[in-house]
């Protein structure tokens, strides 16, 4: 996805929890900026990942460059494709 990669891990253990994992590096910008992707990233995976994620698996989302200014909406839709993606 143009606005950040997602990365599931199945644990292969019987905890059926949903987990989830947030990095953005210092290439897309200062930390005001990661901090703000981050923030982002935390309320689309709170609104979206218990609906449409994998049981037992962790879920990585990687913050890119494109990301910082893109559209909450879009960002919601992108996460939406890339778990049917992976599912």
């Amino acid at each position: 996805m143009p606005g950040f990669v997602l990365l599931v891990h199945d644990r292969k253990d019987d905890d059926p929890a949903i987990r989830f994992g947030l990095t953005v590096s210092k290439k897309v910008g200062n930390a005001v900026v990661r901090n703000r992707m981050k923030r982002r990233f935390r309320e689309l995976v709170r609104a979206i990942l218990p609906e449409r994620g994998i049981a037992g698996a962790d879920h990585i989302l990687i913050g890119r460059q494109r990301g910082i200014d893109r559209d909450f909406a879009k960002l919601g839709d992108e996460l939406f494709a890339a778990l049917d993606r992976v599912s």
